[in-house]
């Protein structure tokens, strides 16, 4: 390894640790010890807008994976994501019981419907660990079913983009329906409690930040883990030219599936955060443009970097939040907007932008150090006496 990688491997590893320090240790600081008339009072608000963020990061980690890395663009993740906080919102609705506004064990919009006993589907989400591994299994299975029939029909490229986003409207008409028992159109909100801790308590929400900063720092590791082994090198020998790896005595459908797999299981992840950091979960996280949304969050963070798809989450939400505020009308024309100038002037998104301009001061910094024409004259005229 060339010592410009070791020192790149270095400088990431020194800033992954300064950025997770900041965000496991003084964030949550910011928010407990100063006043809250304090210029360095971070909001309970900022605090839990911020975890929906970091929540949002774990899923761009799962797409970046697979389209970054292995060049599969899939436009279904919002689905996965839905499902995760759909199994974890149906915990919390269960939990509400006698708190609810009809004072019914059954969930309120099952009483407005009058359903006269709970789903047989709903009874295993009582528990609070089923739920939590059910969030991150059922969207793993489902990518796995789904992903072994498309791979082995070898669907690919922009076929396979169309599907998974047929799929996401397929899954947003499903959630609409209150038939389904999932609280139609309005979805699940409401909740009041989480393993006994009450959600509209800041300390609460704080644990919920903590937990998802650790969440996300294991997502990365995963996802860093995967890229730099063996299968990783596959991967990205598929993005690169799926042909020779054929030729190379490999099946690129199993890769694909197993990257496929995980990235729903990290959108899953993503999906049992956001639930009770956020309070509700509704079709409208689930259909076709929130999937569309989470492609541009990778795109402008930078493809085929993990690092650009946590800050393209973050960056890009963050300034919906602030935006949308302004101008709630001119989002999604800023949205598309800022995807169409990223793909034509900054294909690499942030990151690319960020390496760039470090490079340009490398060079100039290389350029100042350079001897001039006369010193180089002198160093010779005095190596010949």
């Amino acid at each position: 390894m060339s010592d410009g990688t070791s020192a790149t491997n270095r400088g990431e590893g020194l800033a992954f640790w300064v950025v997770g320090g900041i965000l496991l240790l003084v964030m949550p600081a910011l928010n407990v010890f100063p006043p809250e008339d304090s210029w360095f009072h971070l909001s309970d608000f900022s605090l839990n807008r911020f975890g929906k963020f970091l929540a949002y990061a774990i899923l761009a980690l799962g797409l970046d994976l697979i389209w970054g890395y292995t060049g599969i663009l899939s436009l279904g993740q919002g689905v996965f994501f839905g499902l995760g906080a759909y199994c974890m919102g149906m915990h919390l609705m269960l939990t509400i019981g006698k708190e609810s506004v009809y004072g019914s064990d059954l969930p309120d919009f099952m009483v407005w419907n009058q359903v006269k006993e709970l789903p047989l589907f709903w009874k295993p989400f009582f528990s609070f660990p089923i739920a939590v591994v059910g969030a991150i299994l059922v969207p793993m299975l489902f990518a796995l079913v789904f992903g072994f029939f498309a791979f082995r029909s070898r669907i690919k490229g922009v076929y396979f983009a169309i599907i998974t986003q047929a799929l996401a409207l397929a899954a947003w008409l499903v959630f609409n329906r209150n038939d389904t028992n999932l609280g139609g159109t309005n979805g699940l909100t409401d909740f009041k409690q989480v393993i006994g801790y009450r959600l509209a308590d800041p300390g609460t929400q704080r644990v919920l930040y903590v937990i998802t900063v650790l969440c996300l720092g294991g997502a990365y590791f995963l996802c860093r883990w995967i890229i730099r082994s063996r299968a990783g090198r596959v991967l990205v020998a598929v993005r690169d030219s799926e042909k020779r790896v054929v030729f190379s005595g490999y099946t690129p459908a199993n890769y694909k599936l197993f990257v496929f797999v995980v990235s729903a299981g990290l959108a899953g992840l993503a999906g049992l955060l956001y639930a009770p950091q956020v309070g509700i979960i509704t079709p409208a996280q689930i259909g076709v443009l929130p999937s569309l949304e989470m492609v541009i969050w990778v795109a402008v963070g930078g493809r085929g970097s993990l690092v650009g798809a946590v800050l393209g989450a973050v960056s890009v939400n963050y300034g919906r939040s602030v935006l949308t505020n302004y101008f709630p009308e001119l989002w999604p024309f800023i949205l598309g907007g800022l995807f169409v100038l990223v793909v034509l002037l900054f294909p690499d998104g942030l990151v690319g932008m960020i390496r760039k301009g470090k490079g340009l001061l490398n060079q100039r910094k290389a350029g100042d150090e350079k001897p001039t024409v006369s010193e180089e004259k002198t160093a010779v005229s005095r190596g010949k006496r």
